[in-house]
């Protein structure tokens, strides 16, 4: 690996990468992952990598297996090589793993996605697969269930072993052989059964001698009586021999059939595997899947250094290339400064290497086209190159490399030599590179560059959070803001006596005690900008929580609002259609009296069927109308109605003035605004109330003492005219009477105008101690111009 990406530790995110594979074909291929510099390339590797993430999401990550590299067996088999039974074996652990990955993708729908090339490129062989498994119990031995044949020679060999034992075992046991065995056991040798004699007594055992002792004083005899029976197991063994060399055959010719297909499932497995490896790493640092962007710039938000205890890193923002082209991070030492940088570079290399990062939802990456570091003491013996020396000769290759698609990332900036001189070599190196328009990040410690940052068009200033307390870096950065060196605070903190820190005060300068004190008061104001500004945030999500639930209000109440509009249209073609036909009837009997105009009972036929017409259309004005009325009371008008009347109908509550008095039916016709309604008589309560006459504008509005007293007995208040402060008068007054006539709930009319009058009405009736409750009128009550309130 690039030496400059060791600096960026990447090494070590590979290592955690490889850790997270299961067979060593895939550790070796993610121990080999490197950057890609191709946008295109990054995006496909990243997207891969997002859609292994969101299938382990949904369905847990499939089961791998340490499977190994069968692509040399199975290009033997092909060419009609025998395979050992490890080889088998290994076929066989691949093939299982085949076929558990179809399956997985299977129950998963099989949708399509970037990794469903892969999935559907694997090729299951259960037929094989089966064949390997029932057939090898080990890389040393086949089971007896691989072959009929071999079953039933290995059982013949077990019954010839069992009676050749049977015969040793009576001679053993014979009282004239006892005493020339050295033990009364039987074993075997080269594959045949003989018993131990003892070496004097040779002469006496007739038999073939196999083998002695290391000692000589013991010769093991085949005796003859058993010579025949070993040489048939002999045969048998060579049988079985035949036998399995046969059945491997077979199954090394079936693999060499399946050859292709078996190297394209390794293939696709150690893919797929490598992509779930990623994603599960992923996981475990929960990561995101960045934006990729073809302009050299950095969005990280919230992001974290992969390497870091999470409990104790501060999650930060980094942001380059958009409004600014380089960023000077300043601080103390070990406060996290390089640590920046090294999120910085360490994520760009991750999002080039198809991984996830560390990060919060929304953050860019821009593909660079070189990332060059100079990190670390470099000081080097061997070359007689000092620090300085062999930061500059670094430096000195990264100007001639850098292009306004590099990332240039540059720790401890001019440090090493002579400050003056180190600080406006610093200066002058950001200078270059910001005219060659590189994104840059470089930390350092020099007043100079920090007022250059201030200064310079293009960079900007930064520092790294240290908590003073715990002497600990949180590695958060607070863009904006150049940090302080805070050593006199560290090194009180970490036991220097005070008369020491206050001489080495009396050395600074004014000027760097102003510089200083400008950098706190502008920390300060970060941190009360970064309150607010997290502040807004929050603000801005439950506002965007309020406006999704009222939106979804707004969607059911629309849902409703079109239920009930088509059941009223439903309704309306109901009543049409019997409108229609009612008078479709009309016509008819028109008709029909026409013709009989000239019979004697002429007229007798016309009243009977006037009366007829006359209770039809009541009829269809009842069908017509499909208000429900409410339930009758016992109410009787005062007088006769007279044209020009107010009334309410009892049935709806609504007001209107009568245009003609009753029929002969009963029916009066009402005007409501711009319409005219029919109704019953009975429906109608004649309202007695005058109505309000307004003041002269010098005055108000008069009232007298009985208009007030029937509004307070019909639990209204009218106070529409009036002025504000009047009519909040008026409804003080009216409470209190209604109080002790003991009416729990009221109705205030005040209308709809401007609303002053409403707002006005409603702020007096949430601070009044009796009043309960109170709400706008509903549709029929006057909506939005009337009040209804419920007193305790």
């Amino acid at each position: 690996m690039n030496i400059k990406y060791r600096k960026l530790e990447l090494d070590k995110i590979i290592e955690m990468l490889c850790n997270e594979g299961w067979s060593d074909i895939a550790k070796e291929r993610l121990a080999k992952t490197e950057p890609s510099f191709d946008i295109e390339t990054v995006r496909r590797e990243l997207k891969k990598t997002d859609d292994a993430f969101v299938l382990s999401s949904k369905y847990g990550t499939p089961r791998f297996y340490n499977i190994k590299d069968v692509t040399f067996s199975a290009r033997r088999a092909s060419q009609g090589a025998s395979l050992s039974l490890r080889e088998l074996l290994d076929i066989g652990l691949v093939l299982r793993e085949a076929d558990g990955l179809a399956a997985w993708y299977e129950q998963g729908g099989g949708s399509e996605n970037s990794l469903h090339e892969y999935f559907a490129l694997i090729t299951p062989n259960k037929t094989l697969e089966n064949t390997i498994a029932n057939s090898i119990i080990s890389e040393n031995e086949l089971s007896d269930g691989a072959s009929a044949e071999l079953a039933r020679i290995r059982k013949a060999i077990v019954r010839q072993g069992m009676k050749i034992k049977e015969q040793l075992d009576s001679i053993i046991r014979s009282k004239t052989m006892q005493k020339y065995l050295q033990d009364a056991i039987v074993t075997q040798r080269d594959g045949r059964y003989v018993v131990p004699v003892k070496t004097e007594h040779k002469s006496q055992v007739s038999g073939l001698v196999h083998d002695t002792s290391a000692t000589g004083s013991t010769l093991f005899i085949e005796p003859m009586s058993v010579v025949e029976a070993n040489n048939e197991i002999r045969i048998l063994k060579s049988e079985e021999f035949a036998e399995t060399e046969r059945i491997i055959k077979d199954m090394s010719e079936q693999v060499g059939m399946f050859a292709e297909s078996l190297i394209q499932n390794i293939e696709c497995i150690t893919k797929l595997e490598a992509y779930f490896a990623r994603s599960n790493l992923g996981a475990k640092m929960k990561a995101v899947t960045p934006n990729i962007t073809e302009q050299p710039v950095l969005k990280l938000n919230k992001a974290r250094h992969p390497l870091i205890d999470k409990n104790t890193v501060v999650p930060t923002t980094i942001v380059l290339g958009e409004t600014y082209t380089s960023l000077i991070i300043t601080g103390p030492n070990t406060g996290g400064k390089t640590v920046s940088l090294k999120t910085a570079g360490l994520l760009t290399l991750m999002t080039m290497c198809g991984m996830m990062i560390p990060a919060a939802d929304d953050s860019v990456v821009g593909i660079f086209s070189k990332i060059l570091v100079d990190i670390g003491d470099e000081q080097s013996i061997e070359q007689s190159l000092s620090t300085f020396s062999s930061h500059m000769t670094n430096i000195v290759r990264i100007i001639k490399a850098a292009n306004e698609r590099s990332l240039v990332l540059l720790d401890e900036l001019g440090s090493g030599t002579d400050p003056i001189e180190g600080a406006a070599l610093a200066v002058s190196i950001l200078d270059h590179l910001r005219k060659k328009n590189s994104r840059v990040m470089a930390t350092t410690h020099y007043q100079e560059v920090k007022l250059y940052a201030v200064e310079q068009d293009g960079v900007e200033n930064a520092s790294c959070e240290f908590d003073v307390n715990t002497l600990q870096p949180t590695y958060r950065l607070i863009t904006g803001v150049p940090g302080k060196s805070n050593a006199f605070a560290i090194a009180k903190k970490l036991g220097l006596t005070d008369d020491i820190i206050d001489e080495a005060r009396l050395l600074v300068t004014d000027e760097n005690k102003r510089f200083e004190t400008v950098i706190e008061n502008l920390e300060k104001t970060q941190f009360e900008l970064d309150k607010l500004r997290a502040q807004a945030e929050q603000d801005a999500r439950d506002a965007r929580l309020i406006t999704e639930e009222l939106d979804k209000e707004k969607a059911e109440l629309e849902d409703r609002k079109e239920t009930e509009m088509q059941k009223a249209r439903d309704r309306a073609a109901s009543i049409i259609e019997q409108t229609r036909f009612g008078a479709e009837k009309l016509m008819n009997e028109l008709d029909e009296l026409k013709k009989a105009k000239d019979k004697k009972d002429f007229s007798e036929m016309v009243k009977s069927s006037k009366s007829k017409v006359n209770n039809t259309l009541d009829d269809l004005y009842d069908k017509a109308n499909p208000v429900t009325q409410k339930k009758k009371t016992k109410y009787v008008l005062p007088r006769e109605l007279r044209v020009g009347d107010t009334v309410r109908f009892m049935d709806v509550g609504t007001q209107g003035t009568v245009v003609s008095l009753p029929d002969a039916a009963g029916n009066c016709t009402v005007q409501m605004g711009m319409i005219k309604t029919k109704t019953k008589l009975d429906n109608l309560e004649l309202i007695l109330d005058e109505p309000v006459s307004k003041k002269k504008k010098s005055g108000g509005v008069k009232k007298s003492l009985q208009s007030n007293m029937n509004r307070k007995s019909s639990m209204e208040l009218d106070i529409r005219g009036m002025m504000t402060d009047e009519g909040i008068l008026e409804v003080d007054r009216f409470i209190d009477s209604c109080l002790l006539s003991g009416i729990e709930t009221i109705t205030i009319i005040h209308g709809k105008g401007t609303g002053a009058l409403r707002a006005a009405v409603h702020e007096f009736l949430r601070k009044h101690k009796n009043v309960k409750s109170y709400r706008l009128g509903e549709y029929g009550e006057g909506e939005s111009g009337v009040t209804v309130a419920v007193l305790k």
